[in-house]
């Protein structure tokens, strides 16, 4: 059985830059330059996301003589969802302490 899918601050990382070109494929090599996760908790996480359906994943051939192909990944469409809802949630959570603050003052 699948893990469910966290909302952990390097998985909401892949999610924000993945949801910028929500239907353009991705590099990891990309992914990590994008959300500065390094390859050991970047692939993991990928691989992760993309058992539970959040993700699609395929091989490119690579149009650079003698390099070998590489990963592209890109949300599904429930993950372009999941990732939506993960964000806005955590966007409000944040939020919610300073309108808190606010109204006390």
């Amino acid at each position: 059985m699948p893990r469910i899918a966290n909302r952990s601050k390097q998985t909401l990382l892949v999610f924000q830059s993945l949801l910028g070109a929500p239907m353009s494929w991705t590099h990891g090599y990309e992914l990590s330059q994008l959300t500065g996760l390094k390859s050991g908790t970047l692939y993991p996480l990928l691989m992760r996301l993309s058992e539970q359906g959040l993700l699609e994943d395929r091989w490119e051939e690579s149009d650079v003589a003698g390099r070998p192909p590489r990963h592209a990944y890109r949300l599904s469409s429930s993950g372009r969802a999941f990732a939506r809802e993960a964000l806005s949630e955590t966007h409000e959570a944040a939020a919610t302490p300073r309108r808190r603050l606010a109204k006390q003052s």
